[in-house]
């Protein structure tokens, strides 16, 4: 929660005034501001600090900090945390390990995660960089329904890099 003036840390030498039950009451000076919300036996709360005079609410702070983080709670339950996944495959992959890979693929797509897909070459492999290519190729045309490409294939050394997105 970010934070908020109340009763004697406010400093604007005039304010305007909202009352317990929401009506404005008036713009008043700091001093007479206070004095009415002693009335009412609760706390003057700077909720506008940027407006032209600021604008306080007269109300119970612990009851307001306690909404306030209740609503910080609830919003932060409802945020999803992508993840990125990550894949590692040769080009001289097997078919049945192929389907087996795209399959957790497409899984972690659907649950809208990214995935990035690290193709290693070992020895003379890097010379059929084409071999590679292709494979890269056939696996988006697998996952085109359910993903995209974020970043497209790149070699880092013996590495080919691929970042994969959800739809």
């Amino acid at each position: 929660m970010r934070y908020v003036r109340i009763n004697e840390r406010i400093f604007a030498k005039t304010m305007r005034v909202i009352g317990p039950d929401g009506q404005q009451l008036g713009v008043f000076p700091r001093d007479l501001a206070l004095k009415k919300a002693e009335e009412f036996e609760l706390d003057l709360v700077e909720v506008a600090p940027e407006g032209n005079p600021p604008v306080c609410r007269i109300m119970d702070f612990a009851k307001f900090r306690y909404e306030q983080e209740k609503k910080e709670r609830e919003a932060r339950k409802h945020q999803k945390q992508t993840q990125l996944k990550e894949m590692r495959i040769s080009p001289r992959i097997d078919n049945h390990d192929y389907q087996i890979k795209l399959n957790h693929i497409r899984e972690f797509l659907e649950k809208k995660h990214k995935v990035k897909i690290r193709m290693m070459f070992r020895g003379r492999e890097i010379a059929h960089r084409d071999i590679g290519d292709r494979l890269i190729g056939k696996l988006l045309q697998d996952v085109e329904k359910v993903g995209k490409i974020d970043k497209q294939a790149i070699m880092l050394g013996r590495t080919m890099v691929l970042i994969l997105g959800p739809k």
